[in-house]
């Protein structure tokens, strides 16, 4: 009877725990739907911190720091940014080694900082990417994510060379074509990447 009654406490204890987790989740993505993204970040943050072998809250944490990135002009903001992106990166690789969705995100760190200086940052982070994005491919081939991301980058490295981007297109299509039937059990799962995929296609058909 004692061990029954501690082993429904331990359960009770355990349900409330998730489901604060879940309703903190919700209100945080809330947040980056109301364009409140240093909110949102803040509290994907505090709930990372109690999350301590849970990648996803840290993953958020780190794609938002990522995603403000972009054309940031100022220096000093932008590395306060990106180093906390790859602080929560690292955090989340350390729980969940050899995953694509990080090894993708890692690789969007390192655009970023080449998207604001490619003359300085370029020649060291390209072939990284180049890497990464073989990994993560290796890795999960049916990912959409994974697929749609290398794809892209592939064209812009392409483009940068004055090569032509069409040969990538057909990876796109292949990526629409896995959007649409990858699924995840997983709550809170990265679900980005296929209307990004379409609107990219719609250049390749321009």
């Amino acid at each position: 009877m004692k061990k029954t009654l501690i082993m429904a406490l331990l359960f009770v204890g355990w349900a409330q725990a998730q489901d604060q987790y879940t309703k903190g989740m919700e209100k945080a993505f809330d947040l980056w739907k109301d364009k409140k993204i240093t909110e949102a970040s803040n509290l994907f943050e505090r709930i990372a911190m109690a999350e301590q072998d849970n990648w996803l809250p840290h993953y958020y944490v780190a794609q938002l720091n990522t995603i403000v990135s972009f054309g940031e002009k100022d220096k000093v903001k932008l590395t306060q940014q990106l180093e906390k992106a790859k602080e929560f990166l690292d955090l989340a690789k350390s729980m969940s080694p050899d995953n694509p969705e990080l090894l993708v995100q890692e690789a969007m760190i390192n655009t970023a900082w080449i998207a604001f200086d490619g003359a300085t940052y370029g020649m060291t982070l390209a072939g990284k990417n180049t890497q990464l994005y073989q990994k993560a491919l290796e890795l999960a081939p049916e990912n959409p994510r994974v697929v749609y991301s290398k794809a892209n980058w592939d064209m812009g490295s392409a483009r940068y060379f004055g090569k032509d981007t069409a040969p990538y297109c057909k990876d796109v299509e292949k990526a629409l074509e896995l959007f649409a039937t990858f699924k995840s059990e997983v709550p809170f799962y990265p679900k980005w990447g296929e209307n990004e995929a379409k609107r990219v296609l719609e250049q390749c058909k321009s």
